[in-house]
């Protein structure tokens, strides 16, 4: 009984305990392997690229339309008294027009792939950049860039039925945008012109100006004239209005490194003005005013560079801003020396042509070479103290001045 009482006390006594070591792990080769696993994957997923996705990336495509229908232009067959840099471009050959082309449809197609997705897998996103007093006016890019396209197409004739379809499938969502801008500030809703107007919202009538030029080039007068007089009507009232610069309003509310939207002062006054050429059949009066409100807007913001300073210390996404409005006032410069056909006229549209291909290949070689700033690019946004009516704070992928 003794001894069972003293097993029992050892017992009692007696403790087991399991201790786990875990070792760190010291392979370096082990770490890096696994790091660059999780880089891969998510590099593959789509999901970041979709979150940070914005209308504004279509600025490139803009840049690129645009080009593609400046080359196409000069390409056409000029009439007899045509001048000779008109004619020195029918030497360049048809392939490379054509590749232009290709390329400016490839990347057209592949951003309006992304941005399909993003409606579809991250709708709450596209919401606020529809919501956003700014974000909206971007959403009349990708529509501008296919009507480019369409009208630069060397393959689809503006008789054809193909051409007509196509211009439906583009400008019904333009005239929709239009009823919901124009609408709101008309009956003073949610935007206030007064208030919201910022130079991003000229993309809305250049809209409307390049729907009126592709509905001319089918020979539908009446239906051109009508998007013509509906972009004028607006477009005279954002130019008084962002001209004033209100107090509160969001174009006091630009940053910095945004500020190389002010360029579409320029783009503006240039489309109204080919459109009116594509409608009338003739360089005339109405669009050499235009062109030289163009002239007039780009010699003010080209004499005062230091504006532009602080946007050109990093490359952004917000550089391609300054493409697309060059071009089509090269376009413009080169529809009014042929119809002056003078000394001056072609020394500016040379000046232009010259101009607008340099920044294009420049601004292509710049984004080639911080391809990773372009995906991850996420634009500043502006103060929303009285503009930011119904947008509330965007999320960091939602732009706030995109060009």
């Amino acid at each position: 009984m003794g001894d069972e009482s003293d097993d029992q006390k050892i017992k009692s006594q007696l403790h087991i305990e399991v201790v786990i070591v875990e070792q760190p792990i010291n392979d370096d080769h082990t770490i890096t392997k696994l790091q660059s696993e999780i880089v891969i994957k998510r590099s593959l997923s789509l999901t970041p690229i979709l979150k940070r996705l914005h209308a504004g990336y279509f600025r490139v495509t803009l840049s690129l339309c645009g080009q593609a229908l400046l080359w196409k232009t000069l390409r056409e067959s000029p009439p007899s008294d045509a001048h000779p840099i008109r004619r020195l471009f029918l030497q360049f050959p048809f392939t490379a027009f054509a590749l232009l082309w290709s390329i400016a449809l490839f990347t057209l197609a592949l951003l309006s792939l992304l941005y399909i997705l993003r409606c579809l897998l991250h709708l709450q996103r596209v919401k606020s950049e529809f919501l956003h007093n700014v974000g909206v006016n971007y959403l009349f890019a990708p529509l501008i860039s296919w009507l480019l396209l369409l009208q630069s197409s060397p393959f689809i004739a503006p008789e054809s039925t193909y051409y007509c379809v196509l211009w439906w499938v583009f400008v019904v969502p333009v005239i929709i945008l239009d009823v919901k801008i124009y609408g709101q500030w008309f009956t003073k809703g949610k935007r206030l012109v007064s208030v919201a107007a910022n130079p991003t919202s000229q993309m809305s009538v250049i809209g409307n100006f390049v729907a009126a030029s592709a509905a001319a080039q089918m020979g539908w007068r009446e239906t051109a004239i009508c998007m013509f007089s509906l972009g004028m009507a607006h477009y005279l009232v954002l130019f008084v209005t962002l001209y004033q610069r209100l107090a509160g309003s969001a174009s006091n509310n630009l940053p910095a490194m945004l500020r190389p939207v002010f360029f579409l002062y320029i783009a503006a006054p240039s489309v109204a003005s080919l459109a009116w050429d594509a409608i009338s059949g003739t360089f005339d009066n109405g669009a050499k005013m235009l062109f030289f409100l163009s002239l007039f807007l780009f010699t003010s913001l080209v004499s005062r560079p230091t504006l532009f300073r602080k946007a050109m210390r990093k490359f952004s996404l917000a550089w391609w801003a300054y493409s697309f409005p060059l071009t089509v006032l090269a376009l413009a410069s080169a529809e009014y020396a042929q119809e002056v056909n003078g000394g001056v006229a072609r020394v500016m549209m040379l000046v232009f042509l010259v101009l607008s291909v340099l920044v294009a290949l420049a601004l292509m070689a710049f984004t080639a070479f911080n391809i990773n700033v372009l995906l991850l690019d996420s634009d500043p946004k502006p103060s929303s103290d009285g503009g930011g009516q119904g947008g509330g704070d965007l999320d960091s992928t939602s732009p706030s001045v995109s060009s």
